[in-house]
């Protein structure tokens, strides 16, 4: 069961008791980020900011989250204070040494995807970052050239486009993605939460692309069969 903390807002006073969020491990396991009493006013997003490292108390994998937030009834957007403890995988290897291969957990079956609501554009870059972690890609981070369009996220060996607009997606739009993709030598996979034109698809079923439809419950659907083979793998 996660933790919950009180929180005040700094602008209005108002109290709030915020419950961390629970976020599933590659390996199964849930975890959720330590908390702190106390919050601090977001003025304006930075990427960086946005993320928080958790390390998973089962097998020791540290994966970056979203930095927990709350939004008070005010308009004031809460980022809640995380505690910054000493990895706990760090502590068992001080205390105990190295374990043994009898003693590391085997990984159980791959879990359901979890969706998140997609209500805002950053929702959509976080269930597309919450996705691409689930196909077991790891060091989800923001792509050192920004697409024409939408956000870009990188991770090591993919490139990925986040689309949130109203727009639905054209061929240049996919095109674009490729051709970044093929000088970084990569994969890439694009995420659009209007969908796709005609031509857009037909061009990245060409070219290879994976596409992503984002509906609102935060569930990445495949929308052509590259998309199908990536969600099965």
């Amino acid at each position: 069961m996660s933790e919950s903390v009180p929180v005040r807002c700094p602008a209005c006073r108002r109290e709030h008791l915020y419950a961390a969020p629970t976020y599933p491990c590659v390996c199964g396991a849930p975890i959720s980020p330590p908390l702190e009493p106390g919050a601090r006013a977001v003025t304006h997003q930075v990427w960086e900011e946005a993320w928080v490292t958790v390390e998973c108390a089962l097998c020791g994998r540290r994966s970056e989250w979203p930095h927990p937030e709350l939004g008070c009834a005010c308009g004031t957007v809460l980022r809640i204070a995380v505690t910054a403890d000493v990895p706990a995988a760090a502590e068992r290897s001080l205390s105990a040494g190295s374990p043994t291969p009898s003693e590391i957990p085997a990984a159980p079956p791959r879990r359901a995807f979890q969706p998140i609501t997609i209500r805002t554009a950053r929702d959509a870059v976080t269930v597309a970052a919450l996705y691409l972690r689930w196909l077991g890609y790891q060091d989800i981070r923001r792509a050192d050239q920004r697409p024409p369009s939408g956000i870009g996220l990188a991770a090591r060996g993919l490139l990925a486009q986040v689309d949130p607009t109203v727009r639905p997606a054209s061929p240049r739009d996919v095109e674009c993605l490729w051709l970044t993709a093929m000088t970084e030598s990569a994969h890439c996979v694009y995420f659009s939460l209007a969908g796709y034109t005609t031509e857009a698809r037909a061009r990245a079923d060409t070219l290879g692309v994976p596409l992503f439809v984002l509906d609102l419950t935060g569930t990445p659907q495949p929308v052509n069969a590259m998309a199908d083979e990536l969600g099965a793998t």
